[in-house]
């Protein structure tokens, strides 16, 4: 869903070096980059990457298929829920209510401390990150809890990640949960760009269609297999949901 949006795609070493090639040199994949123990090891490297995909994500403009799924989830009688693993804040900033959304591999635009002081998971809206554009390693001073003053990390689900404070996802799910249970009409998941390498969205739209009785819609470019009775669409987001609209119109 991002990508229409020009931020970068990390599926596969080249993609993501493409975008990042200092970390060509250094041989780090996304996968090890994406592991907490940089903060402790090297929160410069850490927050170089981090404090750029944040100020990246910052400056995104979402791109015209956020408005068409926002146009369509209006004139629903019970609206749309948002259930995302992509941690850019994207649809917030397109429009859909905080309340209507789960982001649950967690949110860029939001910290916790390493320190796990009690101040909880909290919004990163006071930090900005100066990023070395060569080597993608933060410079000055980085981002500080402001109860004990230690380094602070993004509220973002990492791999090998036994730190994560879940509990701004888990109220999130919570809202998603009651949602479902109130719902008396036919549910259609739009799924978009949903990878198999961590299945998470793929496995809970499966998981709606098998217990909602939903319809389901799986819009990817790469792997578009859906189970029977949905329907698959093998190209990219912005497009099919541009076409869908033609043709629903």
């Amino acid at each position: 869903m991002g990508v229409d949006s020009g931020l970068p795609d990390f599926r596969g070493a080249e993609g993501f070096w493409n975008a990042y090639p200092a970390y060509r040199h250094l041989g780090l994949e996304f996968s090890e980059l994406a592991n907490p123990r940089w903060f402790r090891k090297d929160p410069a490297l850490a927050w170089g990457f981090y404090g750029h995909r944040l100020n990246l994500y910052r400056a995104a403009n979402p791109h015209a298929g956020f408005e068409i799924l926002r146009r369509w989830s209006a004139g629903m009688k019970w609206g749309a829920f948002v259930f995302t693993s992509n941690v850019d804040g994207q649809f917030q900033k397109a429009g859909f209510s905080e309340d209507r959304i789960v982001e649950v591999h967690g949110s860029i635009h939001h910290v916790q401390c390493l320190g796990r002081c009690g101040i909880g998971v909290f919004p990163a809206d006071a930090f900005t990150v100066s990023v070395n554009e060569a080597s993608f390693r933060g410079e000055g001073e980085l981002p500080a809890c402001p109860r004990c003053g230690l380094l602070v990390r993004p509220n973002i689900l990492m791999f090998g990640d036994y730190d994560f404070d879940g509990a701004r996802t888990r109220s999130q799910q919570q809202r998603l949960d009651r949602w479902l249970t109130a719902q008396s009409g036919q549910l259609v998941v739009i799924e978009l760009g949903a990878g198999r390498a961590v299945p998470t969205v793929r496995d809970f739209s499966e998981n709606v269609i098998d217990f909602a009785g939903a319809k389901l819609i799986r819009i990817n470019p790469r792997d578009a297999w859906v189970p029977e009775g949905g329907i698959s669409l093998s190209t990219g987001a912005l497009a099919a949901l541009e076409a869908l609209d033609v043709a629903l119109k």
